[in-house]
């Protein structure tokens, strides 16, 4: 019997060898305080693809309010007796429509707009109805009748709300009335009709729910401004992407012209209404209401640093092969001033030319911008020779200011071991790097910045995501891998400063490029699992990188390492310790947190454990099912300085102790 009960405990010993030996032992140094995680280390990068601004962020619901697109009257039916005039009040939108008696008693004068595929109105709501109007034949009074109308309505009225407005000036006047829909409609029609039988002008066509973000008049989208505010950013890129190179040069993003009273804002042609025939918008343009101010108010609203990126005299290297579509080294004393007035927009006294500008928009302080991006993803020689006198000009007026350089479109290959030497060797503050890649890249470069060169500039993963291979849509894995990617960034937070997942959102009726992280319709939105994967990192950054290793190696999914990658830091203004850890494999792991380093009278206490797992790899979230995978948090409990733990397959997960 004695005999059996020491075969039975040899067995039991053997076993438990065994599961220790599979353990996956993380050991968290946590008296070696590493880099400081720099403010800016998550954040959002914002370009108008996929109706990101006009039908998106930028809350009108009227498309071609100034009559400026090239065919004037696109996105207005008209009927009765509309003219299109090109004389109006605002310089750099002269068209405007007169609407006139038709004629005869029962005929009507008047013009519908379709808005943004369909204009969305939600029952209860207030939406704000304003336009530039004037009698241009004098007299008292006309009246227009403004309505919301659903043109498929089995109903006896296709309105379901309706105001009179009364124009009264013979001059150019702004007028606004307030229609408060019964019902709520995702595909409206605004309907203007000339309810008298006199002759009115209509300029500048407009109307915004009254609850925009923060109230703002010429303001944002509440949902989706605010899930961008819920991610905690604490960098926001701006305008683009290649919005800012442009098809040509002619329409680059201007961002002089994006500023100042919204209607005499210039029309813009959008760099994405040509490039994606097989998805193609033929009225994809930019009305720049969604504008610079709109940009570094959000920002600042957000508590996100702005990182404006200016267009460097090139057009899209793309779709410009030509050395005559790009503007010679020598003639870009514009393009580099452009760059000089943007800073004073931004952070100039209010007795400077733009810092007046800025006052009169309703900011008199400044918004304090720290960084400024110059090109987006250029190459070759043509790009440093330009980037040069750019870097010289605003070093000269602006010595604090952080500049940005690019590494081109591509991760790695000729054109990226080109730029970086050059990036060094014009001395650029941070590297924009790009890398739209499949599965395999993400698996790949866990360790990628670990043998960085910390002498050079700091990196900004500029655009980044996860493109499945043959699924080029949103899904979880993709998420997934993200997050296993983002741990080496933060494990190398001395080198990394920014980063930013892209694109940011995407109409699901107006979609060109996916994935992206935030979808939307006219009424509704829905963050993605990529959403959450960056929520997550953002929410939990802590203050300093912490040293975490497995058989005293970088957790980065290398071989032998069970597809596990993983990340920790310290939080000193919470005192707590955060471990992010993501599990690729198809399999459970069981896992160990060892925090060494520790003092005697240091407590581990109050644990939490945020996880984020799908057991469908293909699965995301959608409109209709908006929190089908969403962060689960829950209490875990530590024993002394060990945490002892099972990670599921495709899981990640972030755990967190106070240090009492």
């Amino acid at each position: 019997m004695r005999r059996y009960t020491e075969i039975l405990a040899a067995l039991a010993l053997s076993a438990g060898m065994a599961l220790h030996a599979q353990t996956n032992e993380l050991v968290i140094q946590t008296k070696k305080t590493g880099a400081e995680i720099q403010p800016t280390m998550y954040g959002l990068f914002f370009e108008d693809i996929n109706y990101a601004a006009d039908g998106g962020l930028y809350a009108e619901l009227v498309k071609n309010r100034s009559f400026e697109f090239p065919q004037h009257l696109m996105g207005w039916n008209t009927y009765g007796k509309v003219s299109l005039m090109d004389d109006g009040p605002f310089e750099r939108n002269p068209h405007y429509v007169r609407l006139s008696d038709p004629g005869h008693g029962h005929k009507h004068t008047g013009l519908d707009n379709e808005g943004f595929f369909g204009i969305g109105v939600k029952k209860g709501e207030e939406y704000r109805f304003s336009v530039w109007a004037r009698l241009p034949q004098g007299g008292t009074k006309e009246t227009l009748r403004i309505e919301l109308v659903d043109t498929k309505s089995m109903g006896e009225r296709q309105a379901f709300a309706s105001e009179n407005l009364t124009v009264d000036s013979k001059e150019w006047k702004k007028y606004q009335v307030i229609l408060k829909p019964g019902v709520t409609n995702p595909k409206s029609t605004l309907r203007i009709f000339l309810a008298s039988k006199g002759t009115v002008d209509l300029e500048h066509v407009s109307l915004f729910p009254v609850d925009t973000w923060k109230g703002h008049e010429n303001g944002l989208r509440k949902d989706l401004a605010q899930a961008l505010a819920d991610i905690h950013p604490g960098v926001f890129r701006f305008p683009g992407g290649c919005i800012v190179e442009g098809t040509d040069l002619d329409t680059r993003y201007d961002w002089n012209k994006s500023v100042g009273p919204v209607e005499n804002r210039p029309l813009n042609e959008n760099r994405w209404q040509y490039t994606f025939t097989h998805r193609f918008f033929p009225d994809y343009y930019q009305s720049y209401g969604l504008g610079f101010y709109e940009y570094f108010l959000l920002s600042e609203e957000m508590g996100a640093a702005p990182l404006p990126i200016l267009n460097c005299g090139l057009a899209c290297q793309y779709q410009n092969n030509e050395e005559k579509a790009h503007v010679a080294v020598c003639d870009l004393d514009s393009y580099i001033q452009d760059a000089l007035d943007l800073i004073e927009f931004a952070n100039g006294d209010i007795n400077t030319t733009w810092g007046k500008v800025r006052a009169d928009m309703g900011h008199p302080a400044p918004f304090n911008l720290k960084f400024i991006g110059i090109g987006n993803e250029q190459w070759g020689k043509e790009y440093p020779e330009r980037l040069e006198p750019f870097i010289k000009a605003i070093r000269k007026v602006y010595p604090d200011m952080k500049i940005v350089g690019s590494s081109g479109p591509n991760s790695e290959g000729k054109e990226f071991d080109y730029l970086w030497p050059e990036m060094k060797r014009l001395k650029a503050d941070l590297v924009d790097e790009h890398f739209y890649r499949p599965e395999s890249w993400f698996l790949a470069q866990g360790a990628r910045y670990d043998n960085y060169d910390r002498k050079g500039p700091k990196v900004f993963a500029g655009e980044y995501a996860c493109h499945g291979k043959g699924k080029k849509w949103n899904h979880y894995h993709a998420a997934l891998l993200e997050a296993a990617f983002m741990t080496g960034l933060e494990r190398n937070a001395d080198i990394v400063h920014m980063a930013t997942y892209a694109p940011l959102f995407a109409h699901v009726e107006g979609w060109q490029w996916r994935p992206d992280m935030i979808w939307f319709d006219n009424l509704n939105s829905v963050r993605t699992t990529s959403y959450y994967v960056q929520q997550l990192f953002a929410h939990n950054k802590g203050t300093n990188v912490l040293p975490l290793t497995m058989n005293k190696k970088n957790v980065t999914g290398a071989e032998g390492q069970n597809g596990l990658f993983a990340s920790a830091v310290y939080d000193k203004d919470k005192n707590e310790l955060i471990v992010k850890v993501a599990n690729t494999s198809a399999t459970a792991q069981p896992i160990s947190l060892n925090f060494e380093g520790l003092k005697k009278q240091d407590v581990l206490s109050d644990g939490r454990c945020i996880k984020l797992r799908s057991l469908d790899l293909d699965k995301d979230n959608t409109l209709e099912q908006p929190f089908a995978i969403t962060p689960q948090e829950t209490p875990v409990s530590i024993e002394g300085t060990v945490f002892t733990t099972e990670l599921e397959p495709t899981t990640f997960a972030v755990y967190k102790f106070k240090k009492k």
